[in-house]
This record gives C-alpha cells, structure tokens and sequence, in this order.
C-alpha cells in the first residue's frame, strides 16, 4: 500500500472484526457487554442527575470493559497500534524527541560551509522499498539522487544550508507520495513526470496524467540559492512545502 497509515487503519479494522466475533460467540462476555451498553443507555437518557445515575453509569462501564478486555483480538489491536506508532508514526512525522528535551532548550547550532572540493567518489546502498525521511538531523548539504521501487519519501531541507547558486535534488520513483520542505528565500525549479498523480507547488495543485509539468517559484530569478528538482514517478503524488 502506498500509505503506511491505510494499512494500519485496515489491520486494525480486521482486529476489530476478530474481536467483535470474539464476543459474540462467547455467551457471558455478550450477556456482560449487552448488560453494560443498557445501563449505560439507562443511565445517559435519565434526565435528572442523581447518585443512581453516575452509579450506573460506572458499573455499565466497567462491564463494558471487562468484556471487551477478555477479546484477544482487542489486546492484539492495542499492541500492534503500539508498535506501529512507536515505530513508524514518529518516523512519517519527522518528530525527534532528542531536541526536544529540556536541556537542549537553549541550544545553539551553528553550521559552516564550504566551497565544493574534489572527491575521490563514493558509493552509497539504496532500499528499494519502504519510507525514508532525509533530513533528521543537521547535515551538510550534497545533491541528492534517489531511486526507489515504492515508498514514501520525504526530504527537508530545513536541517541544512544550500550552498549559493545551483543544486539538484533528483528523485525517481515507481509508487508513493513524495514531500519535499525547502526553506523561504530559495528559488525552486520544479520538473515533474507521472502517468498518475498530483503536484502541489506554491499552494497550487496539478493533476498530471501521463504528463511533464515544468514550473519556477516567483522568487527563482533573484535567488542567490536556487534548487532545481527533477522527479519521475509512475504512480504517486510530489508536494513542495515552504518550511
């Protein structure tokens, strides 16, 4: 699936499913559920607030919950929702806990840069599958060139200083939505190719079918930065996000 979250949301709808036939084919777990849900339909349509009433309110919950937490389909819900956010959901949001922390408060970071030099080369393994977030962290910035058969993709610029004139972000995919956050006051070229998807580039979308869409930022002449992105993507949508 392209979206990571459809497929928790999927998953954890069959668990659902799991457990509900769970309760259903266990007598005393319905009999204490149906109990539950009537008191507490009892309870909310009594229009007088009395001690009787939050009484039975209470007990109709907690029977509820008893029945509900005898489903081993509801404890397998609660921690693949655990695992998956724990894993995945701080990693789609790009949230690191280690800046947030109270001694890191008044932290200063200072990034140099420098003149490009001559390098003997280097090789670098791509995944082919899966999401990636470029961007984490404070990095020096290198033109970025990235091939990936399916995923989500999200690149930010935010954690690093773009060296004056041109730079190249290429990214050619086969499915999945691609992000790409770029600091203000940077000029951007934007080529795009998809036989399906959408763009979103300066709070204006496009729909592209089987088509090449060429666009500049308004501020891309008088850049002294400027970022040229090239992608090509079968299936899939691109978003430029000013950050």
């Amino acid at each position: 699936m392209n979206s990571p979250w459809r497929f928790f949301i999927v998953v954890e709808a069959l668990l659902f499913l799991l457990a509900v036939w769970q309760i259903i084919n266990n007598a005393p777990l319905l009999i204490l559920l149906g109990i539950g849900l009537l008191n507490v339909y009892i309870a909310a349509n009594r229009k007088k607030q009395s001690k009787t009433k939050n009484f039975q309110l209470i007990v109709g919950c907690l029977m509820i919950l008893i029945s509900l937490l005898n489903s081993v389909a509801l404890w397998l819900m609660l921690v693949f929702a655990v695992l998956f956010i724990g894993l995945k959901g701080v990693e789609l949001s790009g949230i690191d806990f280690s800046k947030r922390s109270f001694w890191q408060k008044k932290q200063i970071i200072m990034v140099e840069t420098t003149e490009p030099q001559d390098h003997g080369g280097k090789k670098k393994k791509q995944q082919w599958f899966g999401n990636e977030r470029i961007g984490n962290t404070v990095y020096e910035w290198d033109d970025i060139n990235l091939s990936i058969l399916s995923g989500d993709t999200i690149i930010d610029l935010g954690n690093t200083i773009l060296p004056k004139n041109d730079n190249i972000v290429l990214v050619r995919k086969g499915f999945g939505r691609t992000r790409i956050l770029i600091p203000t006051g940077i000029g951007v070229q934007l080529e795009h190719a998809a036989f399906a998807g959408s763009v979103i580039f300066e709070s204006k979308e496009t729909e592209l079918r089987n088509e090449v869409l060429t666009v500049f930022s308004n501020d891309y002449s008088d850049s002294p930065r400027r970022l040229k992105i090239v992608s090509n993507t079968l299936l899939g949508d691109l978003e430029v996000i000013r950050v």
